[in-house]
């Protein structure tokens, strides 16, 4: 990736161009200048799947731009119909941070496992971006909320979030954590989990899941996909439950709508606010994805195109 001025994009039919005031830095962009995403744009592209961004009759919004002119850039073009007023209780960097991965954790808990108030939730990664919108989500719907994370400073994060029992993976194998899980819950385990990490951290889901639990498969952070055992999920009575949020655009655009009406009630009660750990201009965008990927952050990162010549809001 590097900083270049190019033409300003276009908008096409059922679009607008919007400016850009913040743009979160996603696990998806890492995927994508890989040319490992789902999604291919064609070279050269400009990534950034999320932001807050303002139109020309200055309205503060959340968009996911229209590839290829994504969000690490001062104007993207975006669906005109897709667009979601921006909380006014939160930040233009907190805004652009509430879309994906909080619409991804409500889907996940919410309409895939139907966490109910009461129950253990169990979150890896609980310090990242998409695990402490899990974490806050869990904690507003009155579960009992388990955080693994890999380091002390990462633990201190999740304790911070409100996590009730966290747990550093650093130097411990599935077994152990698996153990750590059933000790805190008397033996029962978790009653629903969610796992954008995969690899090491699917197997130990898999080993302290409850009686009717849930796995939530969101993502494979690890870089490893596991291969779950179906004969465990039969004999151990639990269900494995895949999450393709992005899916919900085409097959039920009003579930993403209403989940966003949700979101800001949240967040405008104070139960959720995206951890935005450090604001960057647009100079240090790929700085900021590779350190993504290396899975060295805590909450999330934005890049701010203010931070260049200006004050961010």
């Amino acid at each position: 990736m590097r900083l270049e001025e190019v033409p300003e994009p276009v908008p096409g039919e059922g679009e607008v161009r919007l400016k850009v005031l913040a743009a979160n830095v996603n696990f998806p962009d890492a995927l994508l200048v890989r040319g490992q995403y789902q999604i291919r744009p064609p070279l050269p592209f400009t990534p950034g799947v999320e932001i807050c961004g303002e139109t020309e009759d200055g309205r503060r919004v959340i968009a996911n731009p229209s590839l290829p002119h994504g969000g690490f850039a001062e104007y993207v073009t975006a669906s005109a119909r897709a667009l979601l007023p921006a909380p006014e209780t939160l930040d233009d960097a907190e805004a652009a941070a509430l879309h994906i991965g909080y619409q991804t954790g409500w889907f996940g808990l919410h309409r895939r496992a139907r966490l109910q108030a009461g129950e253990t939730l169990l979150v890896h990664a609980a310090a990242g971006g998409v695990g402490s919108a899990a974490v806050q989500l869990g904690k507003a719907a009155g579960a009992t909320v388990i955080g693994v994370v890999g380091g002390k400073a990462k633990a201190r994060t999740a304790e911070d979030l409100g996590c009730d029992l966290v747990i550093d993976r650093t130097g411990e194998d599935p077994a152990a954590i698996a153990a750590r899980v059933k000790e805190f819950t008397a033996g029962r385990g978790a009653d629903v989990v969610y796992d954008p990490v995969g690899g090491d951290a699917y197997t130990a889901s898999a080993k302290c899941v409850a009686f009717e639990g849930r796995i939530v498969v969101v993502g494979f952070a690890s870089g490893t996909i596991p291969a779950p055992a179906l004969n465990h999920a039969l004999v151990k009575n639990y269900a494995v439950l895949g999450l393709h949020w992005g899916l919900y655009a085409a097959k039920d655009p009003a579930a993403i709508a209403a989940c966003h009406a949700e979101l800001t009630r949240l967040a405008a009660e104070g139960a959720i606010k995206p951890l935005v750990s450090e604001r960057v201009p647009l100079a240090a965008a790929a700085d900021a994805v590779q350190r993504l990927a290396d899975g060295t952050t805590t909450g999330r990162l934005v890049v701010v195109p203010a931070l260049n010549g200006g004050d961010p809001r």
